[in-house]
């Protein structure tokens, strides 16, 4: 190789470089400048094509090419004057700050500017972009790390067509800040501001902007409603508003045909309306979510016009409560067969997600049309009938989701053929049978979430050891028993979700020992015997966010720890075993700490303090005692506080001192403790339950409760609470009530007739609520929502009924074993809702009220020891629920209403009475004290509900009201309930259903 080789290279080098202008020597030092007010952290981006472009910048002696500015990675310059024009530096692991003293002002030719997925450690975006580079046309800083306000000075950048700010809910625009931002930028193209807190309507001025053509506003907690005419816009191809709850808007009736519209999303907005069949002319949508809206529930059939659509979510579009009076073409309250037909048409979706949209009927082989589909989802309907195998045409499917369902029949074995699929969930089904064998030949499997079925079988645990990538696997609940070899430590390696709740072990599997990643264990409902073992925390101390345990037969842990041993665990379900001694302590992150019944005894550590972050304490049914910790009225992310049936005295600390907005239920009866109630309950605007029953409070009625007002239980019996129940300061209080305890306490004066007048909820029953009183808690490392349950005690009869869960149907009042005096208020019929009235041992006086017949769906009606006087009303005798009624050691007289519910009534409920005469009495009346003529039963029959019952119990002599039972198995009336089932000996829980609206794996 001569000279001559070199001289060329050399020369030609010379000649590209005369054509490559050189950049400015000063923004060749200002870029260096800003290049060295940063350091390099590959932390900071998750993007695969990251990498750190600033890190080619500078002089390399030898070469000139180092040394232009122009040809650095990210830099653009102007080809004639060499001025820096372009700098993207887009996820460049850039950490630091940019202050009003950078570098980067000075390059003041700046037009596009890219410092996106970087971290600018939360600083201020400087005002001085504003001032000094207007001459940007393109600005994007998202996912940066900015926090605070966006400055004024943006909006002087009147010649951006692309500002693209989104944050991760660190940044702020002010209501008026973002009106003159819209008004100032009249060539936007792109605004994205998505995460910014704007807390202001969608300005109108937007509507004027014809050049605009992407607009994402998700999460910017907007308000007001969306101006209808940002649809018309002429070039809007991206409209994304999603997750804005406090948004309202609706379709325009008419969509133009010739739109270029090809994103629309508005998740959980609170739209509503008709879905306009001009939907259908939107030609160039690819993706459509109206999911979490509340449109009426009607889907127009043009939808199936939109064959370029990939992506399609309609879960939870509507609102319910439209649908009874609306007529449904092409409704999803219909059979599926009849309303799916425009979905086979949809060939192009990749994604149909269809959760929560009241889907019935079996499934439609229709879908087998969609073979680009690789997501399905119609989890949380009444989808009926057996899986078909035409799903296994969908051969691309990477996830299937058919859970909280009603489905039927086996797993079919057909599903081998999606050799894609990643996760398959079909828990809270109806399936039956055994889990087939050619799941596992489906290598790419990742999540099996087969749990609340009726499944059954002996299951070899270790074959699940050839899914290699397995990293979720639910089993529980079914009828499986579960077998691992003695030996088995075969590694799923990426396992990180295990659920062998109520599958028939008997030891701790050992294979656990070696799963390393382990986040998520539910061995739950076993017969697991002795101490947890050392291994088990040894293996996951480091990894474990959820373990429940509960319900076994544990006695505690194989080596004693003051501590819990997880130390990143969040969740802890150690309810209904044997465990005792003192109280592990919960760690700093714990949520959810739940160890009742149990036989912990001993005091609440001092150290429970420090678990600030607390959701849920539940620590029931032990042998605890001591005070309850001052450190409590800090919780403030308390939602469950439940210290029921255990030995705790003194003072109830100041729970909420600290505003609690979330903490929905409280109940610490069954204790010893004193005082008075603590007045900051009132700060807990969440507060559904407050149970303080069977303590030693001494205190007034605490008609400052009345402010909660999502209050719908309230239990103070056997207490020392005194006085007079007064007025209650506004018509407003206690708007929720349905079930109130005052009794055995030492309340005096007349009855509460005003407080009666006010509590609506007792004047009606919403048959479409829930079947019992819950809080929702979501918690786990894939969410799920648990419901927690609160039992009550109710006394009738002489009975204590116990309600393990409490209907949300139920209406009760229960004022006896006071001093109560005066008459019964006649108001007291205007609560039509009402089930059970106890207003025994008082000293009541005067008549029982006629108006008592209109309380049409009492069951339980307790008016004994008092001194009341008069006839018993004959209107009660309209009360075809009534399946108590006691009046006994009154003063009443006349004769005793005869006919339908009064016939099953024994001597003694009338016992104490000398007055009374007729059946079943053996004192027959004069003819002046003539029994009340009976009435025809038939002319009523049909004015009970008409269900079908799974069982019933018919009491000898008992009617309609008193037919008992279990509908469906998750189906409970204000007529048919379940205490009757406890009275009786015979109870039978209904299969509880958790519902994951919103929640995706």
């Amino acid at each position: 190789m001569g000279l001559g080789w070199f001289w060329k290279s050399w020369r030609d080098g010379v000649m590209d470089l005369e054509t490559q202008k050189l950049c400015q020597d000063d923004e060749r030092s200002a870029l260096l400048q800003f290049k060295a007010s940063f350091t390099i952290d590959k932390s900071v981006s998750q993007d695969p094509f990251a990498y750190p472009k600033v890190a080619s910048w500078g002089r390399l002696e030898g070469d000139p090419q180092r040394s232009n500015c122009c040809s650095w990675d990210g830099v653009e310059c102007n080809d004639v004057s060499g001025h820096v024009i372009g700098l993207d530096l887009a996820s460049s692991y850039l950490h630091g700050s940019i202050n009003s003293n950078s570098s980067l002002f000075q390059l003041v030719q700046l037009q596009r500017l890219d410092l996106s997925d970087n971290n600018f450690s939360f600083s201020q975006i400087p005002s001085r972009l504003g001032n000094d580079l207007t001459s940007l046309t393109y600005l994007n800083l998202s996912m940066s790390s900015f926090s605070g306000q966006i400055p004024s000075e943006i909006s002087y950048l009147s010649k951006l067509s692309a500002l693209d700010l989104t944050s991760d809910y660190m940044l702020a625009l002010e209501k008026a800040n973002f009106r003159s931002l819209i008004q100032n930028l009249t060539d936007i193209k792109q605004l994205h501001l998505s995460k910014v807190s704007i807390l202001s309507s969608v300005p109108n001025t937007l509507v004027n902007m014809s050049s605009l053509t992407s607009l994402r506003l998700q999460a910017c907690n907007l308000e007001g409603e969306f101006p209808v005419g940002i649809f018309h816009l002429p070039n809007l191809q991206v409209l994304d508003l999603a997750y804005n709850d406090n948004l309202t808007g609706y379709f325009p009736d008419y969509l133009n045909r010739s739109s270029p519209l090809k994103i629309l999303n508005l998740q959980s907005t609170n739209f509503s309306g008709h879905l306009p069949a001009s939907i259908g002319d939107l030609n160039a949508l690819n993706l459509l979510n109206i999911s979490s809206c509340h449109f009426y529930p009607h889907v127009p059939s043009s939808l199936s016009n939109l064959t370029q659509l990939n992506f399609l979510d309609l879960s939870s579009f509507y609102d319910y409560s439209y649908q009874p009076d609306l007529p449904t073409i092409h409704t999803f309250g219909g059979q599926v067969s009849n309303s799916w037909s425009w979905v086979g048409k949809l060939t192009n979706l990749n994604h149909l997600v269809l959760v929560d949209t009241n889907l019935r009927g079996d499934l439609p082989c229709s879908l087998a049309n969609l073979t680009q589909l690789l997501e399905l989802d119609l989890s949380q309907n009444h989808i009926t009938g057996e899986i078909p195998c035409c799903l296994a045409h969908l051969t691309q499917l990477f996830k299937l989701d058919l859970g909280h369902n009603q489905i039927t029949g086996q797993i079919p074995s057909c599903l081998m053929l999606l050799t894609q699929l990643t996760l398959l969930d079909v828990r809270f089904n109806n399936l039956q049978g055994a889990i087939p064998r050619s799941l596992l030949q489906l290598k790419s499997l990742e999540y099996i979430f087969l749990n609340s079925n009726n499944l059954s079988g002996y299951v070899q645990f270790d074959e699940f050891s050839k899914l290699k990538r397995l990293r979720g696997l639910r089993l529980s609940l079914n009828k499986l028993s579960v077998q691992i070899k003695t030996g088995f430590t075969a590694i799923l390696p990426k396992l990180n979700l295990l659920e062998l709740g109520s599958c028939n072990l008997t030891e701790f599997p050992e294979f656990l020992k070696f799963s390393s990643e382990l986040m998520h264990l539910d061995l739950s409902d076993n017969n697991l015997h002795g101490q947890i073992p050392k291994w088990m925390w040894n293996s996951t101390s480091e990894t474990l966010r959820y373990l429940n345990l509960s319900h076994n037969h544990l006695t505690g842990f194989e080596e004693n720890s003051i501590m819990i041993p997880w130390h990143r665990l969040s969740s802890l379900q150690l309810d209904s075993n044997m465990l005792r001694g003192s109280l592990p302590i919960p760690g700093l992150s714990m949520a959810v700490y739940s160890v009742s019944n149990n036989e912990y005894e001993g005091e609440i550590p001092a150290t429970f303090c420090n678990a600030g972050t607390l959701t849920i304490l539940d620590l029931s049914n032990n042998n605890l005692n001591g005070m309850i910790p001052q450190c409590f009225e800090n919780f403030g992310a308390l939602q469950i506080l439940k210290l029921r049936n255990n030995s705790f005295h003194g003072d109830i600390p100041q729970i909420c001192s600290n505003r609690c907005t979330e903490l929905a239920a409280i109940d610490l009866s069954y204790n010893q403790l004193q005082g008075k109630l603590p007045r900051s309950i009132a700060n807990c605007p969440q507060l559904m339950f407050l149970n303080l029953g069977n303590n030693q409070i001494s205190d007034t009625f605490p008609s400052w409760l009345g402010v909660l007002q999502q209050l719908k239980i309230l239990i103070l019996r056997s207490n020392i609470f005194h006085g007079i129940i007064g007025k209650p300061a506004s018509s407003h209080e206690f708007p929720k009530l349905s079930i109130i305890d005052l009794s055995s306490n030492d309340f005096s004066g007349l009855l509460p007739s005003n407080y009666l007048e006010n509590w609506n909820a007792m004047k009606f029953v919403d048959e479409n609520e829930q079947i019992y009183v819950q809080s929702a808690v979501i918690f786990g490392m894939y969410p799920d929502t648990f419901h927690y349950d609160y039992p009550i005690t109710v006394f009738s009869k002489g009975i204590q009924l116990k309600y393990f869960k409490t209907p949300y149907l139920l209406r009760l009042i229960d004022l006896s074993s006071n001093k109560f005096e005066g008459e019964i208020p006649g108001i007291i019929g205007n609560l039509t809702g009402l089930h059970l009235l106890n207003l025994c041992n008082n000293t009541l006086t005067g008549p029982i009220p006629s108006s008592l017949g209109n309380l049409t769906a009492l069951e339980s009606l307790d008016l004994s020891l008092n001194q009341l006087s008069g006839k018993i009303p004959g209107d009660l005798a309209q009360l075809t629920f009534l399946a108590y009624f006691n009046v006994s050691h009154n003063r009443l007289y006349g004769s005793i209403p005869q006919g339908r519910q009064f016939d099953t009534f024994q001597e003694d409920m009338y016992r104490g009475n000398s007055g009374l005469c007729g059946k079943p009495l053996s004192k027959k009346c004069e003819d002046s004290e003539s029994a009340t003529p009976q009435t025809n039963f038939q002319q009523d029959q049909d004015s009970g509900f008409q269900i079908e019952l799974d069982w019933f119990v018919v009491l000898p002599g008992v009617v309609t009201g008193l037919i008992v039972g279990v509908v469906g198995e998750n189906f409970w009336t204000a007529k048919k309930h379940d205490w009757f089932i406890k009275a009786f000996s015979r109870r039978r829980e209904p299969r509880s259903t958790r519902r994951r609206r919103g929640l995706r794996t």
